[in-house]
């Protein structure tokens, strides 16, 4: 079996693994999210590498929006993988560690909610940024793989039942994508078909 046909095989079995075991977590998640915009509060939003990247593309679904057939506000969601002087002057003068917990620190009221991606699960500064979030009375979320050590920090947790970083990031991108259309369903009452 060729490279090709062996991933999208793994990917399909493990797509249905990931709906049996991490539908209730999604669904969670949208009403979490839902909720934390209707009481007029905000999402931050982080990761690193490409998980970086997921936090930048899912706020994106939230401030722009998912479907492209609906009209809707805005809705505040920020990525803290965004800003370099931050970032920079945090790892220069601090530690890296703290890139996200800062930024929580700063921009997060009691209210908020932090949405985490780690496929490792144990990325410090992910944890940091769960811990942040406790102190400043927000709820969080993780997107991660199974027995992940940040789960046990986080209120909720959406966990991959893979060890393989890139399908991980495979279930996190069409975990938020549903997410990202449950939320405007939730408070738009839009139906995408």
């Amino acid at each position: 079996m060729n490279t090709l046909e062996k991933r999208f095989n793994e990917l399909q079995d493990l797509l249905l693994i990931f709906k049996d075991t991490a539908k209730g977590s999604i669904e969670l998640a949208a009403q979490e999210i839902s909720k934390t915009f209707m009481q007029g509060n905000k999402i931050l939003i982080c990761g690193n590498g490409g998980s970086a990247a997921d936090s930048q593309h899912f706020a994106a679904e939230f401030v722009n929006k998912f479907s492209k057939q609906i009209n809707r506000t805005a809705l505040p969601a920020l990525a803290l993988t965004t800003d370099s002087s931050i970032i920079t002057a945090i790892s220069n003068d601090s530690n890296f560690n703290l890139v996200f917990s800062r930024q929580v620190e700063a921009y997060g009221q009691k209210g908020d909610l932090i949405v985490v991606f780690t496929t490792s699960g144990n990325s410090k500064n992910c944890i940091n940024a769960v811990k942040a979030s406790k102190l400043t009375g927000m709820n969080s979320i993780v997107f991660t793989k199974t027995n992940a050590e940040i789960s046990k920090l986080a209120d909720l947790s959406i966990e991959v039942p893979s060890n393989n970083t890139q399908h991980i990031q495979e279930c996190h991108i069409f975990a938020y994508h549903v997410i990202s259309e449950l939320v405007e369903n939730s408070i738009y009452g839009y139906k995408n078909e």
